[in-house]
């Protein structure tokens, strides 16, 4: 190698554009989150709409926003007994929990990271009745979505 001192500032070069790079990358994936402040005025249905699509089979569905920290409950009766999946998002940051039960007594807990990722549970239902699903949040506020069908 006559001049080994040339290739320094290509190493350099690569260097800074790698650093550059991984930088642009943690702006981008930082912001693919909504952030808490634009909570309030996010569209539902239309986060939802690409968040949670519907699934076939669906007996309890639900999505809003949870804008400090009392829980939202919904209920859905007639439901029959049989094995069922619990699929949940949120988003904003912080985790939302989700509760279901069976005429009163509980069946499961269970928790999402709110970061945008889709998380899943299996729920069985024992017998037919009303199930009640409540979810919650201590890091308000939120947006969340889920839904309650039959496993296939």
């Amino acid at each position: 190698m006559l001049f080994p001192s040339s290739h320094a500032p290509a190493t350099l070069l690569v260097r800074r554009t790698l650093t550059g790079a991984a930088a642009a990358a943690v702006v981008l994936a930082a912001t693919a989150c909504t952030p808490p402040g634009s909570i309030q005025g996010v569209d539902v249905p239309a986060w939802k709409a690409t968040a949670l699509p519907s699934a076939p089979g669906t007996v309890l569905e639900d999505a809003g926003k949870i804008l400090n920290r009392d829980p939202i409950v919904r209920t859905a009766s007639g439901v029959p007994a049989g094995t069922y999946t619990l699929t949940m998002t949120c988003d904003g940051g912080g985790k939302a929990f989700f509760a279901v039960s069976l005429a009163g007594r509980p069946l499961t807990e269970a928790g999402a990271a709110c970061n945008g990722s889709r998380e899943t549970a299996r729920i069985t239902v024992p017998a037919a009745g009303e199930v009640k699903l409540s979810t919650s949040s201590v890091d308000a506020p939120i947006i969340y979505a889920y839904h309650l069908a039959a496993s296939e």
